[in-house]
C-alpha cells in the first residue's frame, strides 16, 4: 500500500500568501498543513509516500518537508508541470504507484478521523475505490455523491448546479490499481482537467466495486483565509498542551493552554490560551488572545492580537488597535508611522484583503 499526496496547484484562493509559498505549507497551530497529512498516513501504517509538486512551489515543499525521515516515511517527489486535474496527478504518478493500491490525500485538507478504519474497510471488502463523504450546506462547490442504503456509490458529479444530495467528497480517497485503467478511458472536462470524479464514475459504469463511508468529526479544506483560522482554532482546541521552553517574566500573566518555544522571551504580556508561540520570538507589552498561533522569530511589541495566525519573521510594533481574524505572512513589518498628520500608509501586494475599522 502506498500513498499519494497532492501538494501542487497555485493556491489562488490564499493569495497573496501563496504568491511566494505553497498553500500546503501554511501553518496551522505552527505546523504545515501538509505535515498533518503525512502524519495521518504514517499513523495508518503507510510509509511509502509520493508527493505531487508544482514548478512554482515544489522546491520549497521538498526543502521544508525533506525525504520523510522525520515522519518515519520514505518520500518521493513527483513534478506535475501543469495543474491538469486530480486524475492527471494520479496518471503522472503511475510509475511510482506501480500495481499497488494507494490512498490519495489532498494536501490542503485536514480530517479529525483516523485513517485506519477506512483502510481496513477498503481492504477487507476488496474495493476498487472507497470515497469519504461529508454532509455540507452548499454541495454545489464540491464533487457530490449519490449512494444507496448499503453505502454503494451510484453516481458522482463534479460541482453540480442541481445537486442530487448534500454529500460532498472529502479530499481523501482509497484506490485499487484499476483506477489507472479508468483514468485512461476519460477525457478532460470542460475546464480542461482530468477529473477524479469522472474516473471514479468510470469505475461505477464498468461495474467495479465502489463504496463510500461518511466522515465523522471535523473536515477542513484550508483553501481560504477564514478556513485557515477555523482550522487553527479547531486544532488548538483539540491538540494543544501547555509547555514553556522559553522565558516568561514575573510581570506577565498567562492563563489557559499556552505553548512557548525554545528561545522565546515574554515580557510584561497577557496571554490567554489556547495560544502557541514558536521559537526565538520576542513579545513585550502585548496581549495575545485565544486561538492565536505565532510562528518562529516573530516580534510583537505594544500590540493586541487575537484569533490570528502570524508566520515566521514578522515584526508588529505599536499597533494601538486590536488585530483580530487575521493571517499575516512571512517577514511582514507592521508599525505606526511617527509622522503627522495621523494617516494610514500601505505597501500592499496583489489580491491582498484589508479591513480598516
Amino acid at each position: 500500500m502506498k500513498a499519494l499526496i497532492l501538494s501542487g496547484g497555485k493556491g489562488t484562493r490564499l493569495r497573496p500568501l501563496t504568491y511566494t509559498g505553497a498553500k500546503q505549507l501554511v501553518p496551522v497551530a505552527n505546523k504545515p498543513i501538509l505535515w498533518y497529512c503525512i502524519e495521518s498516513i504514517v499513523a495508518a501504517g503507510i510509509t511509502d509516500i509520493g508527493i505531487i509538486i508544482s514548478p512554482e512551489t515544489g522546491e520549497e515543499v521538498k526543502t521544508k518537508t525533506g525525504n520523510g525521515d522525520r515522519f518515519g516515511a520514505k518520500i518521493e517527489y513527483i513534478l506535475q508541470a501543469e495543474p491538469l486535474g486530480l486524475a492527471h496527478a494520479v496518471k503522472i504518478a503511475q510509475p511510482f504507484l506501480g500495481d499497488d493500491s494507494f490512498i490519495m490525500f489532498l494536501g490542503d485538507n485536514l480530517i479529525e478521523s483516523q485513517l485506519e478504519k477506512f483502510l481496513a474497510n477498503f481492504q477487507q471488502k476488496q474495493l476498487d475505490a472507497l470515497i469519504l463523504l461529508r454532509q455540507v450546506a452548499d454541495p454545489t462547490a464540491f464533487g457530490v455523491a449519490t449512494v444507496d442504503e448499503s453505502g454503494k456509490v451510484l453516481q458522482l458529479v463534479e460541482k453540480p448546479k442541481n445537486p442530487a444530495s448534500n454529500l460532498a467528497l472529502v479530499g481523501v480517497y482509497f484506490f485499487k490499481n484499476t483506477i489507472h485503467t479508468a483514468i485512461s478511458q476519460i477525457a478532460p472536462s470542460a475546464r480542461g482537467e482530468l477529473e477524479i470524479t469522472d474516473a471514479i464514475q468510470k469505475l461505477i459504469d464498468t461495474d467495479k466495486n465502489v463504496a463510500a463511508s461518511e466522515l465523522e468529526g471535523w473536515w477542513l479544506d484550508t483553501g481560504k483565509k477564514d478556513d485557515i483560522l477555523a482550522a487553527n482554532q479547531i486544532v488548538l482546541d483539540a491538540r494543544l498542551k501547555s509547555k514553556n521552553l522559553g522565558e516568561v517574566d514575573a510581570d506577565s500573566n498567562i492563563s489557559g493552554r499556552v505553548e512557548i518555544g525554545v528561545g522565546s522571551k515574554v515580557t510584561n504580556c497577557k496571554i490567554r490560551g489556547p495560544v502557541v508561540i514558536g521559537e526565538n520570538c520576542h513579545l513585550e507589552h502585548a496581549y495575545i488572545g485565544p486561538y492565536t498561533s505565532i510562528s518562529d522569530r516573530v516580534t510583537i511589541i505594544d500590540t493586541d492580537i487575537e484569533h490570528s495566525v502570524i508566520l515566521n519573521d514578522t515584526n508588529i510594533t505599536g499597533i494601538h488597535q486590536r488585530i483580530v481574524d487575521s493571517v499575516l505572512g512571512q517577514r511582514v513589518k507592521m508599525q505606526v508611522s511617527p509622522k503627522r498628520p495621523q494617516a494610514l500608509r500601505f505597501l500592499v501586494g496583489d489580491d491582498s484583503q484589508l479591513e480598516i475599522m
